[in-house]
C-alpha cells in the first residue's frame, strides 16, 4: 500500500519555505499541551526519552507524512516516510517518533540509508508490533496519509569522510536490532558505487560482514536484499543469518547464508582484525554483552566496539 511520495514530498517543499508554517504544522501534529505529555513516563518501562536523554539530538522537529506501508514479516511493518527537505540523517541513526493523539514518544532506528533519502525524499522504518502505544499505533492505526513528526538522534552511526582510514566493518544484529545496522549496510553499498562511479574517489571502503541472528528465517528482516547487496560487491560485502529456533525446512536460496544456532565465537575471529575492524552491535542487551565479551578477548579494542542496547 503507497501513495506518490514525489508529490507528498513536494508539498513537504511548499510548507518549509515558510518555517512559521512549519513550526504551526509540527504543534497541530502533536496537539496541544504536547510538551508537557512527552515528560510523562510508565513506572513500570523506561520511556524512550528517558532511556536516551544522554544522546545527542537534532534541535529541529520535522513533520512528516506516511507514504507507503509493508509487511516485512508476520511482525513487523515497515513505513516509507515522505520527509521535510531539511531533515539529514547518517546511518545508524534513530528518530523520536510523535504521534497526533498518542502521549507516548517512539523511538525507531532508520532501516534506510541517507541515499535513498537524497534520491527519494524518504525514509523508512520497520517496527515490530508490541503494545507499546506507538508500535501499536503503527500496526493498528496508521494508514497512508497519516501525519507524524521525527526529530533525529542518535551517536550510533557510520558515517566516514573520504580522506578517513578505510576499515573493516563487523556488524552483529539480534532481531529487530538490524534495523541501524541494515542502514549501515545500505549506506556502505552506496560509498561502493560511488567508489565506483567515481574512479575510487570517494570513501575506500575495506569490508562488510554482517552476522544476523534471529528465531527463524521467516523474522529474518530484509535477507533477501541483503543477500542481493552482498552477491553484487562478492569481494566486500558478506553476510551469514543465523537461526536459533527453526523448524521448517530453509528455502533453497536461503541455505548457503543460513547457519543454526547463536553466532559463534569462530565466526567472529574470522572477522576480526584488531588493527582494521570496526565493530557495531544492536540487540538484546545480553546478546551485546556476550559478543562484546568475546570481541575483547579477540584483542579488538573497546572503542572499537560500538553498540546500541536500548531495548
Amino acid at each position: 500500500m503507497s501513495a506518490p511520495c514525489g508529490f507528498i514530498c513536494t508539498a513537504a517543499r511548499s510548507i518549509s519555505r515558510q518555517s512559521p508554517a512549519t513550526a504551526a504544522l509540527s504543534r497541530r501534529l502533536l496537539g496541544p499541551g504536547s510538551a508537557n505529555r512527552r515528560n510523562m513516563s510508565s513506572k513500570r518501562q523506561t520511556d524512550h526519552l528517558e532511556r536516551t536523554a544522554s544522546n545527542y539530538r537534532q534541535n529541529a522537529l520535522y513533520p512528516a507524512q506516511v507514504c507507503g506501508i509493508m509487511t516485512e514479516s508476520e511482525t513487523v511493518k515497515r513505513l516509507k516516510i515522505a520527509v521535510h527537505p531539511d531533515f539529514s540523517f547518517k546511518a545508524g541513526q534513530w528518530v523520536d517518533f510523535f504521534i497526533p493523539g498518542v502521549e507516548k514518544v517512539g523511538g525507531f532506528s532508520m532501516c534506510s540509508s541517507p541515499g535513498l533519502l537524497q534520491r527519494e525524499g524518504v525514509v523508512e522504518l520497520a517496527v515490530k508490533y508490541t503494545k507499546h502505544p506507538p508500535a501499536h499505533w503503527v500496526h493498528t492505526v496508521c494508514t497512508v496519509g497519516s501525519r507524524v513528526a521525527m526529530r533525529v538522534g542518535g551517536d550510533f552511526y557510520f558515517d566516514p569522510l573520504p580522506s578517513d582510514p578505510a576499515v573493516d566493518l563487523l556488524l552483529v544484529a539480534g532481531g529487530v536490532g538490524i534495523n541501524p545496522l541494515y542502514s549501515i549496510l545500505l549506506h556502505t553499498s552506496d560509498l561502493l558505487h560511488v567508489n565506483q562511479s567515481s574512479g575510487a574517489r570517494g570513501y575506500n571502503i575495506g569490508s562488510a560482514h554482517l552476522c544476523y541472528s534471529a528465531k527463524n528465517t521467516q523474522e529474518l528482516l530484509f535477507k533477501n536484499a541483503i543477500i542481493e547487496k552482498c552477491g553484487a560487491f562478492p569481494n566486500k560485502l558478506s553476510c551469514n543469518f543465523h537461526v536459533t529456533q527453526q523448524r521448517a525446512e530453509v528455502e533453497p536460496h536461503l541455505q548457503p547464508f543460513v547457519k543454526s544456532g547463536r553466532v559463534t565465537e569462530e565466526e567472529l575471529q574470522a572477522n576480526v582484525d584488531p588493527q582494521r575492524t570496526l565493530c557495531y552491535l544492536c540487540g538484546p542487551p545480553p546478546m551485546i554483552e556476550a559478543i562484546s565479551k568475546t570481541l575483547m578477548d579477540l584483542g579488538l579494542p573497546k572503542d572499537r566496539i560500538l553498540f546500541e542496547k536500548w531495548w
